[in-house]
């Protein structure tokens, strides 16, 4: 299972066509190859699955809703994605006061968090001076490099651990994030709240590697995302273990499996 990657996201979308220009736009994105009826776009040099969403009306979860699931995309200068970002319409802010500044106990990074047109959450985050993993320590002119991890919120941290060990992924890194800053970043209108994060790698490296939210302070709450819903985003996973039959884990985040 050493080649075990996540190969792309899945993003179930209204309209295709009209998230595809607004992703091009936003974050310059590039077009591949696809499969029938699938816009597939390149974000540095990760992969974006945009497919037709057979439900609609399903009201966008906030950050500690199980059925919570965005992409971070790495930005070498915050200011620069931002002032980018502000002239392209179609996104709204879930961080209303600007990117914010967590503190050095929750990894000093900026990070900003809005939603796509879809409602898809995304977050821009930069890291802090010589704190950025390996993949992100070149100093491209470009805004947005790539997607460094796609983050889910769950219910029970070592049951999704034990979960996504089975698949091929290990623990990197476990640490708690609070305060009222991560309140903010969050959109929570609380004082503070209080997150364990977990980063898991597959196998095969990446980016991107996913990272499991157990929120304490604001509770998990227990609120899937229906079938066909512009929330039911996929995971698409290269080598899955064989004799695994699943296709989404104990909270319900779904995943596929692609050969080799």
């Amino acid at each position: 299972m050493s080649d075990q990657r996540i190969v792309a996201v899945r993003l179930a979308c209204r309209d295709v066509e009209a998230t595809a220009r607004f992703y091009g736009a936003a974050f310059g994105c590039r077009e591949a190859a696809g499969e029938k009826g699938m816009r597939v776009l390149l974000l540095g040099h990760q992969r974006l699955e945009l497919v037709q969403a057979t439900q609609d009306g399903e009201p966008a979860p906030p950050s500690n809703a199980v059925s919570f699931q965005h992409c971070a995309i790495v930005v070498p200068d915050m200011d620069k994605a931002m002032r980018y970002l502000r002239g392209v319409s179609g996104w709204t802010a879930i961080l209303l006061d600007g990117a914010e500044s967590l503190p050095e106990a929750s990894g000093g990074a900026t990070a900003f968090k809005f939603r796509d047109p879809d409602g898809h959450p995304l977050e821009l985050i930069e890291f802090h001076p010589g704190k950025a993993p390996a993949p992100w320590r070149h100093r491209d002119p470009i805004p947005f490099l790539g997607i460094d991890h796609s983050a889910v919120t769950v219910s029970d941290t070592d049951r999704a651990v034990a979960f996504w060990r089975e698949l091929g992924f290990a623990v990197q890194e476990r640490h708690t994030n609070r305060g009222p800053e991560q309140a903010r970043m969050d959109g929570l209108r609380i004082p503070e709240a209080v997150v364990e994060v977990t980063t898991l790698k597959p196998s095969g490296g990446g980016p991107p590697h996913l990272e499991l939210l157990r929120y304490a302070t604001p509770a998990p709450a227990l609120v899937g995302a229906a079938d066909g819903s512009p929330f039911a985003t996929s995971l698409v996973l290269q080598n899955v273990p064989a004799g695994s039959r699943s296709d989404a884990d104990p909270d319900g985040h779904r995943f596929r499996h692609r050969g080799a």
